[in-house]
C-alpha cells in the first residue's frame, strides 16, 4: 500500500515521463460515507442464489453493461486477466447443459465426500441443472493464463474474483439474479465456447428473473462481531 502524510500527500516522488497519469475522479455519493456504505450493504443483503430462472428475456444491454462493470475490477499489473462469454444462444445452452449434467452426475455419485453431500443437503441441490436453459443469459466466466498475447498475467485467481464479485453486484443492481455454478472439472466450457487455450475456465453464472414463486434456503450470515476485526 501507499503511503501519505497526513494532508494527503503523497510520499513518493511524480510518475516517470514514460508512464502517464491523469487526476483521479473520485465517486462523490453526496451522503455522509456511513450513510452511503449503510445504503449499499441494504441493496446486497438482498442479493441471494437462485435456482428457479424466469424465461423471461434480459436485453443484450444490460447483460453488457454488467460486465462493463466488472471489467472496473483492479489487476494484478493491470493485465485485467478475464473474459465473460455471454451466451444466449439456445443450442449453446443446451450442450453446456448435457456437459454440466455429466459431471454433476459423477460429482454426485463418485466425487463428492459424504461430509460435502451432508453439507448439501438443505439445500436441495442435485445433478439436475435444467435453469442451464431456462435463465435467458449464462455468463461463462473465464481466467487467462496468459494474454492475449502471450504475455504473462499476475494474481489471476484473485483479480478474477474480485471481477467476479463486482459483476454479480452489477446484476443484483440491475434488479436480476444469479447463480455462480461451479461444475468440476470445467473444462468443458472452454471446449463447448471454442475458446483458445490460454482461456480457464472460472465460474459458469446463469443471470435473469427469478420466477414468481421463487424460493430460497432459509439462511443465516455471520455477524459483523463474527467476520470483521478492528484493530485501532
Amino acid at each position: 500500500m501507499e503511503h501519505e502524510t497526513g494532508g494527503g500527500t503523497p510520499l513518493y516522488g511524480p510518475p516517470p515521463e514514460d508512464s502517464p497519469h491523469e487526476p483521479l475522479e473520485r465517486h462523490d455519493p453526496g451522503l455522509a460515507p456511513e450513510e452511503a456504505a449503510r445504503r449499499f450493504y441494504e441493496t446486497m443483503r438482498r442479493r441471494r442464489t437462485v435456482r428457479m430462472f424466469s424465461d423471461r428475456p434480459v436485453s443484450r444491454e444490460t447483460i453488457e453493461w454488467v460486465i462493463r462493470s466488472a471489467g472496473t475490477a483492479p489487476s494484478g499489473a493491470n493485465k485485467q486477466p478475464w473474459r465473460f462469454v455471454a451466451v444466449c444462444d439456445p443450442a449453446t445452452k443446451a450442450k453446456i447443459r448435457e456437459a454440466a449434467e455429466a459431471e454433476e452426475r459423477e460429482f454426485y455419485s463418485r466425487r463428492a465426500s459424504e461430509r460435502w453431500l451432508d453439507d448439501l443437503r438443505p439445500f436441495g441441490t442435485n445433478p439436475d441443472k435444467r435453469f442451464l436453459e431456462i435463465a435467458p443469459w449464462l455468463i461463462v466466466v473465464l481466467a487467462l493464463k496468459k494474454t492475449d498475447e502471450g504475455g504473462q498475467t499476475y494474481y489471476v485467481n484473485e483479480s478474477v474474483g474480485i471481477a467476479v464479485g463486482l459483476l454479480l453486484a452489477a446484476a443484483h443492481h440491475a434488479g436480476l439474479v444469479t447463480l455462480t455454478h461451479t461444475p468440476s472439472p470445467m473444462g468443458f466450457l472452454r471446449d463447448v465456447l471454442g475458446r483458445p487455450d490460454n482461456e480457464r475456465a472460472y465460474l459458469l453464472i446463469p443471470v435473469g428473473y427469478p420466477t414468481d414463486d421463487c424460493v430460497v434456503p432459509r439462511i443465516g450470515r455471520k455477524g459483523l462481531d463474527e467476520i470483521g476485526v478492528f484493530v485501532e
